[in-house]
């Protein structure tokens, strides 16, 4: 029995310096809980921590020793940016293939049945790492997502945020990279550069570089989340602020 295709945002991966001031800022000023902590990663060099926004995992990682790929990528665009998005599918292997046959690469299979991943090389995706995942036996959105811990459910919060809405990437020609992901991602651009998901939609503006440049967030109430950003010392300016290299937009 074949599933019926589909593809939703199920992670975004931002890359720190050091972890702990980083996920302390989106927990207090965002109301978010950490729901995880995977001891896996430190075999590359880094610890991470998610905190779950409705069904969509926010990841913060952070390298504790030298020579990471996530170091590396803090050095070369000066720690603006976001690292990772990832995306649940039916087939995880088939976008890779596709991904493989447009020149891209794939830079990392992870293999922890029930789970598979495909990482794809962020230099060929352009401005952030691409990974398609899938995990059997769970296209319940609320249904097992082992990368999130055993548990990670009861992690939800929606008394301050409510949901992670966009996600804005950067570019010199923001529709050829929106063309790029769409292809990647098997979504056509719509519109004025935008990609719409099932739960989330990537909108593509024009930036000096290419990066993944900001989140968009839905939010019970804006002024108390501007309120706690600058209680914690941060530059707001409108409805935003800049946290773990990306700017955080609320509405």
């Amino acid at each position: 029995m074949t599933m019926a295709p589909y593809m939703r945002l199920r992670q975004i991966c931002l890359v720190a310096p050091q972890l702990a001031p980083v996920v302390a800022d989106i927990a207090g000023i965002m109301g978010l809980d950490v729901c995880y902590r995977d001891g896996n990663v430190a075999k590359y060099g880094l610890e991470n921590a998610l905190l779950p926004v409705d069904t969509i995992l926010l990841e913060v990682v952070a390298p504790f020793k030298g020579g990471t790929t996530a170091g590396r990528f803090i050095e070369k665009t000066g720690g603006r940016g976001g690292y990772m998005a990832i995306f649940c599918c039916n087939d995880p292997d088939e976008r890779g293939r596709n991904a493989n046959a447009m020149g891209v690469r794939t830079a990392n299979v992870i293999d922890h049945a029930p789970y598979h991943g495909v990482q794809l090389h962020p230099r060929d995706c352009r401005a952030a790492f691409i990974e398609f995942n899938h995990t059997k036996g769970s296209d319940d959105i609320l249904g097992p997502y082992p990368p999130a811990g055993p548990d990670w459910q009861k992690f939800i919060r929606k008394d301050v945020t409510l949901a992670l809405t966009g996600v804005e990437m950067q570019s010199p020609d923001p529709r050829g990279l929106a063309e790029h992901w769409g292809k990647i991602i098997g979504v056509a651009p719509c519109g004025d550069a935008e990609l719409k998901m099932p739960n989330a939609a990537f909108r593509f503006v024009r930036g000096a570089s290419e990066i993944m440049s900001a989140l968009e967030f839905q939010v019970a109430d804006v002024a108390s989340v501007l309120h706690a950003a600058k209680a914690k010392g941060l530059a707001v300016a409108g409805n935003e602020f800049l946290l773990g290299g990306v700017t955080f937009r609320v509405s």
